[in-house]
């Protein structure tokens, strides 16, 4: 399912009436709107295939519409959901009011008067659709209403509800109300094309036909049905009846065929009927002969009917594997569980911080190294590489998934990152890359499918963790990884795309849309937490190979090494531009309790991908403690990140840590805590998502239903509900208190739009407290 947006305000002023233009070209609508100057607001909502089906909502201000003439498109409708206009052409007008309908030919000439601000629905299908098949039927030579009586009231009534709901719709629900308005459609062009097909023919034999041809969509499916039957049920007839269907260039027979064909070929492809044998099919659309329907099949369609429908869930499946980032539902439902654990290691030499305070724990070292990382993934069962107990501190290295976006300023001469990104022809390191089927079975991209994509250190059990309690994650301390290559000694870098998953994908302004783009930065830490970052070059991404042979045609597997010769470096880039840094984790989850392996995107009660870059030096999390030892992971360093994060990453960049971690044990201040806390020295930091356990909220569709069912609006909710009860619990304020602290004083801002939950924060300013206990 192709999704199209367009709001006027979201495009410079030169450029506006142009796109404006171009979004109505793609239902095959001009207007004469000027495309400079174009001051006034519009807006577009288009769902559908351009050699499908079509539903567009438009809200347009005074103009007038015309066609724009394109080969193979039956006749457009377009539906007033709100105001009235004229419609005009060589042979008269009329006018269409609100909550009616015309039908506007493909190939005439025609205009369609706006004269105030008007909303429309509007549905175009292709004559590919139907496969070359117009049932011999006469077009349509001028504009015709579609008034609400009968099927059309039908018709029109399923196309404004279908109008409301355009955003909402799953690419499931879509396939499904796109076959009913078509079908519905077709029966409204059956009717208005036969009351036009001659002019021999008048307007009762035009109604007779039009009950004909409804008569056989009714009854299709009985394997007995004839034209005797049908003209003994309508009172004329046979031979009255062929003579009407002649009129229109048609026989019975054929027609009647061809409809069971239709209806046929529409079940193959329906999401709901996809394991109903090809028999039953039949049957059910009244062939009783499975050979010979087989073989009408394929004359009619080019593939017998199990080809038809094996290509079609392939073309979907082509579709979906550029557009899904987290487990696909149905597969979901589907899988086996496997389980998979992490594998000890050893510890490396101690990584240079800043002088470490005395503390009367343990002081431990945790390398990044291929023993000691897992890719893309928390879970329950994950093994553990490192044991510490309340109040150590732990040295840890973390290295950016993003590394091989340029292998040779961030992996090469690195020992831990040749190791965790080592790939050949014959063996990676690292196989399993996210928490999907081991043997790639869902999309062909790797083990794990790139459901999750982080590299995370860990896990660390922690002594004496419960279930209910609460660890403290202490950030002391954190400085970026040089590169390892001589070439580059001393110096630092990162990596941000923006990519397909990304806020922006579907809003390009500029061609070639859509795209993906991978920016590299120059790191320059000033030694106290900040400095800045500068862009060192940039490249498009191209179809890139990995060392398996699998084809990666958009950026939607982890750690594929990127081929130098396959991209055109840009520099300079944003020149002039110095990003300031504002180092942190992105990822520092404990284990959720739900499952054995959780897809590393979406965070939620357990933190995970919280994505916020208040999280550095000096700041602590909180994380609800759901399995024993807790088995705490760190991952995801960034450079820098905004609000938004709208791109789809940060600056990714590979980290050191330095952290002490702390086990609050149930009761105390923590004792209502169910998801992460944020606390830097000056604020508190809440953060809401969209579903705050998925998990448990849709239970084993989770994994993917997370990333199709995700709001800003549910985020705000979940955010304002947090925040409000932490000062009604923390503070002691009455709700009506708190209501007024959070309009007054508490600052809601965006977190990330891009990991499949969404989030919100909110930021509370400890000062506000100055003289409560």
């Amino acid at each position: 399912m192709n999704i199209r947006q367009f709001i006027s305000e979201s495009y410079p002023l030169d450029t506006r009436g142009h796109a404006w233009q171009d979004v109505l070209a793609a239902l095959s609508l001009g207007s004469d709107s000027p495309e400079a100057d174009f001051d006034h607001f519009a807006a577009a909502l288009i769902l559908g295939q351009a050699d499908g089906v079509l539903l567009g909502k438009l809200t347009a201000a005074a103009q007038i519409l015309k066609p724009m003439s394109r080969k193979g498109r039956l006749p457009l409708v377009l539906m007033s959901l709100d105001e009235t206009f004229e419609v005009t052409a060589e042979t008269g007008g009329f006018t269409v009011g609100p909550g009616e309908g015309v039908m506007l030919p493909a190939d005439r000439a025609w205009e369609v008067v706006l004269d105030q601000n008007t909303n429309l629905a509007v549905f175009s299908l292709s004559e590919a659709a139907l496969h070359g098949q117009r049932f011999g039927l006469s077009p349509l030579v001028s504009p015709m209403p579609v008034t609400a009586r009968g099927v059309g009231n039908v018709f029109l009534q399923s196309l404004r509800a279908a109008a409301s709901e355009l955003e909402r719709l799953s690419d499931l629900e879509w396939q499904s109300v796109e076959q009913v308005i078509a079908d519905l459609y077709l029966t409204v062009v059956i009717s208005a094309s036969s009351s036009a097909a001659d002019t021999s023919v008048n307007s009762s034999q035009a109604a007779l036909f039009s009950r004909l041809t409804l008569a056989i969509e009714r009854r299709f499916a009985e394997p007995e049905l004839s034209a005797s039957k049908i003209a003994r049920q309508e009172g004329i007839s046979e031979r009255y009846l062929q003579k009407l269907f002649e009129q229109n260039g048609e026989s019975f027979t054929h027609y009647l065929r061809e409809r069971r064909l239709q209806h046929a070929r529409m079940a193959l492809v329906a999401p709901d009927e996809s394991r109903i044998p090809i028999s039953e099919v039949a049957y059910n659309c009244g062939f009783t002969d499975a050979a010979n329907f087989n073989r009408l099949f394929k004359e009619r369609f080019g593939f017998p009917p199990g080809a038809f429908r094996t290509n079609h869930l392939k073309s979907l499946l082509e579709i979906s594997n550029t557009e899904q980032r987290g487990w696909p539902v149905k597969a979901l439902t589907d899988r086996k569980t496997r389980k998979r654990s992490a594998v000890g290691g050893a510890q490396f030499d101690d990584i240079e911080l800043a002088e470490m305070p005395d503390t009367d724990g343990t002081h431990h070292v945790l390398p990044a190294n291929s023993k000691t990382v897992h890719w893309g993934y928390f879970g329950r069962s994950v093994r553990p590489v490192l044991e510490i107990s309340s109040g150590d501190t732990v040295e840890v290295e973390t290295l950016t998934q993003h590394s091989s976006d340029d292998p040779e300023l961030f992996i090469k001469g690195d020992a831990a990152a040749e190791d965790v990104f080592f790939w050949n022809a014959e063996k990676k390191n690292v196989d399993r890359r996210g928490a999907g089927p081991i043997d790639a079975s869902v999309y062909g991209r790797g083990a794990g499918e790139g459901f999750g994509v982080h590299v995370c250190t860990g896990p660390i059990y922690v002594n004496g963790a419960e279930p209910g309690d609460v660890l403290e994650v202490r950030i002391d301390d954190m400085v970026p990884r040089p590169s390892g290559n001589p070439d580059f000694e001393g110096r630092y870098f990162g990596s941000s795309v923006a990519a397909w998953w990304g806020y922006q994908y579907g809003e390009l302004l500029q061609e070639p849309k859509p795209r993906e783009n991978v920016f590299v930065y120059e790191i320059f830490p000033d030694g106290d937490g900040g400095g800045f970052a500068r862009a060192h070059y940039a490249y498009r991404w191209t179809p890139q190979k990995d060392p398996f042979g699998v084809i990666h045609k958009t950026y939607d597997y982890p750690g594929v090494p990127v081929d130098p010769a396959t991209i055109e470096r840009l520099s300079p880039v944003l020149s002039g531009v110095r990003i300031p840094l504002r180092p942190h984790f992105g990822v520092i989850a404990v284990a959720p309790r739900e499952a054995d392996l959780v897809d590393s995107v979406p965070p939620a009660y357990f933190g995970g991908n919280i994505d916020n870059w208040r999280l550095g030096k000096g700041a602590s999390v909180y994380l609800p403690v759901s399995v024993p030892g807790a088995l705490l992971s760190i991952g995801d360093p960034h450079a820098s990140q905004g609000d938004g994060e709208v791109a789809g990453t940060a600056i990714e960049c590979s980290m050191t840590g330095r952290l002490t971690v702390i086990l609050h044990k149930k009761g105390g201040i923590f004792s209502d805590l169910t998801y992460p806390l944020i606390e830097t020295p000056e604020e508190w930091v809440l953060t809401g998502f969209s579903h705050p356990n998925y998990l448990a909220e849709f239970g084993v569709k989770g994994q993917g239903e997370v990333y199709a069912k995700s709001s800003l609006d549910l985020a705000m909710k979940d955010a304002f509900r947090k925040t409000r009860r932490f000062l009604m619990s923390t503070h002691g304020l009455m709700e009506d208190e708190a209501i007024m602290v959070m309009s007054a004083g508490v600052d809601f801002g965006v977190t990330q739009v891009v990991d499949g939950n969404w989030g919100v924060h909110a930021i509370i300013r400890k000062s506000i407290f100055f003289d409560r206990g």
